[in-house]
């Protein structure tokens, strides 16, 4: 095999899916999946983000949950979608599950305005403001001063009832939260401005084309390399690179068929630009021979340093518990990637 980069972190990233009728069970599922996770040796499992629909919607609660349960691997958020926060209430929940964790917590961030199709649902989730607020970059911005402990008021004076229990800064506060930021996104204009501000990159499966660049792994690339030259000489971001990767080896014949036809429906949506110039990575299948030469042949992953298994929504937990075992029994150790241990 041809030289390659040791990636420095491996991790998977979950939907959490959910059904109508019993919610809980893919709740349950994925704390088990994250304990599995962990005594594998992974490094960090991340979730997703879902509104209205069968999916996460309360990361940092699951997180609290995941984390009584666990003890060393790290826990991400791949990716708050931040115009659907107020990034005071975030800053609470966050600094909450991180303390719990022991500072385990990772939380990717992203920003869009209000995305649903009608005014009327619009005005239902953020009251009539969505109008005039700003839902640029300013609002990571000030969800990261409030992680920091930036002195927000002054402190009250303490009238004598109550407990004199007001601070000046949000609370809770965990140290260091503020520094493990990541923004997920995939365009160039993203990763300079992640760079410049001292945020990780988080890349996924989806991504745009720029500057003629139509292939995904070197389009990413470009991102990467404008990441790099925008970040501060005194800041070293990380650069996480995802990708959905189903391992066929050790698979019975009714799973191999399942992941066949999961990517079979999936493949027609990679062969075309959506929209303006959005592009979708195709998903990958096979053997850990197969899987490994293309991970070494990915410009992307050859760039960045951690590497996330995105695993398909529509499986189950005996299934990505298998990908999850062939992931950090087989395929991480042929890259050079060592299992953490359990304290």
């Amino acid at each position: 095999m041809t030289e390659h980069r040791v990636p420095e972190r491996l991790g998977f990233i979950h939907l959490v899916p959910t059904s109508r009728e019993n919610p809980r069970q893919g709740l349950e599922d994925a704390i088990e999946l994250f304990k599995f996770a962990e005594e594998l040796g992974l490094d960090s499992g991340w979730i997703r983000t879902r509104h209205m629909q069968y999916g996460l919607a309360s990361p940092a609660v699951l997180q609290g949950a995941i984390a009584q349960h666990t003890s060393r691997i790290r826990l991400g958020n791949a990716v708050i979608p931040v115009g659907y926060e107020n990034p005071f209430r975030l800053a609470e929940d966050l600094a909450t599950a991180d303390l719990l964790s022991g500072g385990r917590l990772e939380p990717g961030l992203s920003v869009h305005g209000p995305g649903y199709p009608s005014e009327e649902l619009n005005d239902l989730v953020y009251d009539s403001g969505w109008r005039e607020e700003d839902y640029g970059y300013g609002r990571i911005e000030r969800l990261r001063s409030f992680l920091r402990g930036d002195k927000v008021r002054e402190k009250p004076e303490y009238l004598g009832f109550g407990g004199d229990v007001d601070s000046e800064r949000v609370e809770p506060n965990s140290p260091g939260l503020h520094e493990r930021l990541w923004y997920g996104g995939g365009s160039l204009r993203s990763a300079e401005w992640s760079g410049a501000n001292r945020f990780n990159w988080l890349m996924s499966n989806i991504s745009s084309t720029e500057n003629g660049v139509r292939q995904f792994d070197l389009a990413q690339k470009q991102q990467i390399d404008t990441y790099h030259a925008a970040a501060p000489e005194d800041f070293t971001g990380r650069v996480s690179v995802a990708r959905v990767i189903v391992p066929t080896d050790g698979a019975t014949d009714h799973q191999v068929a399942r992941y066949r036809d999961y990517v079979a429906a999936r493949t027609p949506r990679t062969e075309k630009i959506h929209g303006k110039n959005t592009i979708i990575a195709m998903d990958v299948l096979g053997s850990l021979d197969e899987i490994l030469e293309f991970i070494t042949a990915d410009a992307a992953f050859q760039a960045g340093d951690d590497y996330l298994f995105e695993l398909p929504f529509e499986l189950e937990l005996a299934e990505w518990k298998h990908m999850l075992e062939q992931l950090a029994t087989r395929i991480g150790p042929s890259l050079g990637w060592e299992p953490g241990q359990v304290e």
